[in-house]
């Protein structure tokens, strides 16, 4: 699925063996984070890991989010690619190969956006309806007190997909600075860890257009 595929290595960090956060009162604060988000860019992490042969891939980048269904990923490393949402349009595209991949998730826009968004002006109410949540406890994450939330989907086409989801909040933002999907079935996962986040920032239309160079072939694969 495009949703799963596009997706983005665990770094240490401190134990704090209580917490005195209830989901309620962090559900409220996302609430209240959630009134006024606007916008965020960060640099990123994503490492993927299938657990039946060890093995770990990472790959790294740049997230530009704008809560009006816009976002844009740069992939860096290992191979560059860009990552793209307009709405309901959304493209991949490869530029070692010339090529876009373009849908249209308008019939999924609610399922995506649970893979895509998680966290980023999510509020907590809505997060509520979605998932069954429990506190797991604080943290320090990159010098950063951290709550950090499990999540069990409550509909069968997130299920399908994945079992639970770990978020990693910011208390000072309660914005995550990093997300852990874990796959149904096969156990693998994956971690994005966001770095030099900045809320609210502007970012211009046009970061959010397609500007392929000529000669780029665009397809239409079936979602």
């Amino acid at each position: 699925m495009a949703a799963a595929a596009i997706l983005f290595c665990m770094p240490l960090r401190s134990a704090v063996p209580e917490s005195n956060w209830t989901v309620e009162n962090v559900l409220k604060q996302m609430d209240a984070q959630a009134a006024d988000f606007k916008s965020l860019t960060a640099d990123m992490d994503r490492t993927k890991v299938t657990v039946v042969v060890n093995d770990k891939s990472t790959e790294s980048g740049h997230i530009s989010v704008r809560r009006d269904d816009k976002m844009l990923i740069e992939v860096t490393q290992p191979d560059a690619r860009t990552i793209l949402r307009n709405g309901d349009i959304f493209y991949i595209y490869n530029p070692k190969i010339h090529r876009v991949e373009e849908y249209n998730i308008g019939k999924k826009k609610s399922l995506v956006d649970q893979f895509l968004l998680l966290g980023f002006g999510t509020s907590g109410s809505s997060l509520k309806e979605s998932y069954t949540i429990t506190v797991q406890g604080e943290e320090t994450l990159d010098g950063h007190k951290v709550v950090r939330l499990e999540l069990l989907p409550k509909t069968d086409d997130v299920r399908k997909q994945l079992s639970k989801i770990q978020l990693w909040l910011d208390e000072s933002t309660w914005l995550p600075l990093q997300q852990q999907f874990f796959e149904t079935g096969s156990g693998d996962y994956f971690i994005i860890h966001y770095r030099n986040m900045i809320r609210n920032a502007r970012i211009p239309d046009n970061d959010f257009k397609p500007h392929w160079p000529h000669g780029t072939t665009v397809v239409q694969p079936q979602a």
